[in-house]
């Protein structure tokens, strides 16, 4: 059993930045790819980005390319999204996510367990 818990979601205005993290608890942190989703309001989950297992590979959606970066610290068990040049798109419910599998995942469907959410807001 993996529980996930985000923060650091808040407001910032458009152009600016936002770094989000999600902590696991547990000792099997290193044992999940993890993955970045998002839902704006009236819309379906989307994914953002993943990381593998060791750090080694990252993996972006269309959306997020040259302007997130995902990483992770398995030695602190914790897993981060940082948010540049934000847009008002980018305004969504962010969730963390764990995935056993092995494949570059973009499907909810694929993950595991699931953090509660942290809000992004960006504004004019």
């Amino acid at each position: 059993q993996v529980q996930l818990v985000e923060s650091g979601g808040g407001s910032v205005q458009a152009g600016g930045s936002l770094r989000v993290s999600c902590v696991a608890s547990g000792r099997t942190f290193s044992s999940y790819a993890m993955g970045w989703f998002r839902q704006a309001p009236g819309k379906e989950r989307e994914f953002v980005a993943r990381i593998s297992r060791s750090g080694a590979v990252t993996l972006y959606a269309d959306s997020a390319k040259g302007r997130f970066t995902i990483s992770r610290d398995n030695a602190k068990n914790t897993v981060y999204l940082q948010m540049n040049s934000l847009k008002l798109e980018d305004t969504a419910v962010y969730y963390c996510a764990a995935s056993r599998s092995t494949n570059a995942e973009t499907n909810a469907g694929r993950y595991d367990y699931w953090g509660q959410g942290t809000q992004v807001t960006v504004s004019p």
